[in-house]
Formats: C-alpha cells, sequence, structure tokens
C-alpha cells in the first residue's frame, strides 16, 4: 500500500496562485502633494520671518522701562511666535493625508494623522462609485459621478503609474 502525501501536492499550487494574485493587485498609498513649491517656500519664509521678529522685537531699543509697553510687547511676541508656527506649519508633509488605494476591498481610503498620531479614516470611495479617472503625466485625478473632481494625487513613478491604472482598470472608467 503506498502513502501519498496530499499536502505537499495540494498546498503548493495554492500558495504560488495567492502570490501571484497578490503580486497583480498590490495596494497603493499615494501622498497628497501641493501643486505649487513655490507657495510652500513663500509660507515657510513668512513663518520664520514672523518668528524671527517676535524674538528682534526684545532686542531693538525702546521703552525698555514702561511696564505697560512691555506687557504689549510680550502679547504681541507671543502672538508673532504662534502665528509663524501655525504658518510654517500648514505645508508640513506630515499634516497632509495619504490615499490608500484597496485592491481587495475595491476602495479608496484618505487617510489623516489623528492628534495622537495614528492614521485615521477621513474620507472611503467604492471603486463603484467613482466616475472617471484621468492619468496624466505626473498626477492622477479622481472624478465624482457628476464630474466634480474629489482629489488630484501626485505620482512618485511610472511604476507607480502603471500598478494604479491596472488596478483601476475595468472597476472605473479611465480618461487619458
Amino acid at each position: 500500500m503506498a502513502v501519498v502525501d496530499t499536502r505537499a501536492n495540494f498546498s503548493t499550487p495554492v500558495v504560488q496562485k495567492a502570490a501571484g494574485a497578490f503580486e497583480e493587485n498590490i495596494p497603493l498609498i499615494l501622498n497628497f502633494r501641493p501643486d505649487v513649491t513655490v507657495q510652500s517656500v513663500f509660507l515657510r519664509v513668512l513663518g520664520t520671518a514672523l518668528v524671527l521678529s517676535a524674538a528682534i522685537m526684545w532686542v531693538l531699543p525702546g521703552a525698555e522701562g514702561d511696564s505697560q509697553l512691555v506687557l504689549m510687547k510680550l502679547g504681541m511676541s507671543i502672538f508673532l511666535l504662534f502665528c509663524g508656527l501655525a504658518v510654517m506649519m500648514m505645508n508640513h508633509p506630515d499634516a497632509r493625508p495619504d490615499a490608500y488605494f484597496d485592491p481587495i476591498r475595491r476602495e479608496v481610503r484618505v487617510l489623516q494623522k489623528n492628534n495622537k498620531g495614528r492614521p485615521q479614516t477621513v474620507l472611503r470611495r467604492s471603486y463603484d462609485t467613482i466616475g472617471s479617472v484621468k492619468f496624466r503625466e505626473r498626477t492622477v485625478e479622481l472624478f465624482d459621478m457628476d464630474g466634480s473632481p474629489l482629489m488630484r494625487l501626485t505620482l512618485a513613478s511610472n511604476e507607480v503609474r502603471h500598478a494604479l491604472r491596472m488596478q483601476l482598470s475595468g472597476a472605473v472608467p479611465i480618461s487619458s
């Protein structure tokens, strides 16, 4: 009587098939990036100027003896410091959300970091509810069913563009 090991014959093709399916449908995470880098540079320069002006206010001469003026300087320097920090942090990379394209659930999720630094789902859309997708040279635009824009994402490379196009083909109308 021959003993046949069916576990080896049964498990090997299943593992190969699952690995092949995962390679074809890998999840993609794309970052929201500002369209204009000049705006980002301008805001950082403005924020730095506000923070420096808060410090320079105390170095410049003028009415050191008057207690009411010193109190106004203190209030103004704290205001300038916080405004400068806020302006500098507006376009910080950690403040931008991420778009997660999930091929298994066939949905796109927008994840934003909460106060504790953990990603939290802000928007969840099924591929069936996306009207169309337009691929450009370095960006991809997602449109709603009525044609209004949902989001514009910057693509890091041609490989990411190709993987996203393959994932969305058949599920969402693609226009070039």
